[in-house]
């Protein structure tokens, strides 16, 4: 049976113990009363959540290496084969390494922590670099995979400058930021078919650097952008990232741009295309991204 309550039943509008007041519906004492029941649950879920990220993101860390480690095996599998040329398979390593990389991290958590577990697939890598690269242990399957000579030494210059620009990316910039993405298309994906393209077809050479060639520069600018394009939209559809498109393909194509003309330039033997790419990329994008809306 229901109560009748009657109006003298409720308390005063002003007074300080009511129930039903004008502004409130709990009170001070009341909400101190309720708090030690919702603290500990609010504590439980909070727990449960972090437990629940942690293995999501531990899960992911695991694929994503397996998947790396999946992606040398194979290549060097079919280049012992004969079915594809080593020059080749190192470039398409190249390429896809990066691509498959980026396109790895919807699969971590929205923890705050995530970006850390992601950077522990270029962390280990950079660590075996360095260890094969100084003939501490060799490796043969990946010297003939990543390198140009089959020189342990190479592991320590371009490969090596390749896995720290990933883990630099991931740590500072992540998946909320077009400029790593941008910065990791254009190293990956253009300086990669720049290179596959230039060799092939490039007979028509610069005229300020003879060993690159005007197909090869174009083959970069316009697999950069529309890998830089592709890679964004497909971040924006997990709403990572938002944008006006019309205006983001002009920042792209620019990015682009630069990034092509410094790889363009003499300068390998100085500054790898590694280091100089992502660098040149990285900072027009800061600048063009940066200004306006995006």
């Amino acid at each position: 049976m229901v109560p009748l309550l009657l109006k003298h039943h409720f308390s005063s509008p002003n007074s300080s113990s009511s129930l039903f007041s004008n502004r409130t519906l709990f009170t001070r004492d009341s909400i101190s009363l309720v708090s030690p029941f919702i603290k500990p649950q609010f504590h439980r879920m909070t727990l449960r959540v972090r437990h629940v990220a942690a293995l999501q993101d531990g899960v992911a860390t695991v694929a994503v290496m397996a998947g790396a480690y999946t992606l040398v095996y194979t290549f060097d599998k079919l280049t012992q084969q004969q079915i594809i040329e080593q020059k080749l398979s190192r470039k398409i390593v190249h390429i896809l390494s990066g691509v498959l990389f980026m396109s790895s991290w919807p699969l971590f958590s929205s923890s705050g922590e995530a970006r850390y577990y992601a950077a522990i697939v270029p962390l280990l890598n950079c660590a075996r670099l360095v260890i094969y690269g100084t003939r501490f242990f060799k490796d043969e399957a990946l010297i003939k995979s990543v390198t140009r000579e089959g020189n342990p030494e190479e592991l320590l210059r371009g490969p090596l400058f390749y896995v720290l620009v990933l883990l630099f990316t991931v740590l500072v910039f992540w998946r909320d930021s077009p400029v790593g993405i941008v910065a990791l298309a254009m190293m990956s994906g253009g300086d990669g078919f720049a290179d596959i393209i230039g060799r092939m077809y490039g007979s028509t050479k610069l005229p300020y650097n003879r060993n690159k060639s005007w197909i090869g520069s174009i083959s970069m600018f316009v697999s950069g952008f529309v890998l830089s394009i592709g890679i964004l939209y497909y971040f924006s559809i997990f709403g990572y990232l938002h944008f006006g498109w019309d205006e983001a393909i002009v920042k792209v194509a620019l990015v682009s741009f630069v990034a092509t003309l410094v790889e363009s330039l003499p300068i390998t033997e100085v500054l790898d295309d590694n280091i100089s790419v992502p660098i040149a990329s990285m900072c027009t994008a800061l600048v063009v991204f940066s200004s306006g809306s995006s």
